[in-house]
């Protein structure tokens, strides 16, 4: 069982992670902050972590002989999509090294002319600059960065584990043949 969770977790890991990286590189660090670019980037990781469901089945229909309960089969998907994260951080640590990228100079802005745009007064426009000043020190610090990044991933991981295991402890969803 470890090694299926090994190897999906890294396919997974490598799918999200390469896509993530690409798309920084590619982009010269100007990572799209809008609807757009979180829509990208979720999806990726749903198409990335449905390595969870494929490793659960798989474990279910040929190692356990079609049967698994909700707990060994959630550990699983947990264990496949705690390895994903850790590569979809390495790789975002990769691609900032690579592209130099100033992301939270990137997103303070961002932040700020939202705020802007809505029509923010100046007093909230003044918070919301001291916020950023905080947050870019914040993001400086690799222990705070990489927990950070950490958590954009997992909890989606964990969504799909607890589907998974719902959904594959009926041995009549999708049988093995």
């Amino acid at each position: 069982m470890l090694r299926k969770i090994f190897l999906y977790g890294v396919i997974a890991g490598l799918i999200v992670g390469l896509t993530l990286f690409t798309m920084t590189v590619t982009l010269q660090g100007r990572i799209p902050m809008g609807a757009v670019g979180m829509a990208v980037g979720y999806l990726t990781m749903l198409v990335a972590l449905s390595a969870v469901f494929v490793g659960i089945k798989r474990h279910r229909d040929i190692d356990r002989g079609g049967a698994i309960r909700f707990w060994p089969a959630f550990g699983m998907g947990v264990a496949i999509s705690f390895i994903a994260s850790v590569l979809y951080v390495l790789s975002w640590e990769a691609a900032l090294a690579v592209t130099g990228a100033d992301f939270p100079e990137i997103f303070a802005s961002a932040m700020i002319e939202s705020a802007k745009a809505k029509g923010a007064n100046a007093q909230a426009l003044a918070k919301i600059n001291a916020d950023m000043q905080q947050f870019k020190i914040q993001y400086a610090n690799p222990l705070f960065r990489m927990p950070m990044t950490f958590v954009e991933i997992f909890p989606v991981g964990l969504l799909v584990s607890l589907f998974s295991a719902g959904l594959l402890r009926n041995p009549r969803v999708l049988p093995a043949r």
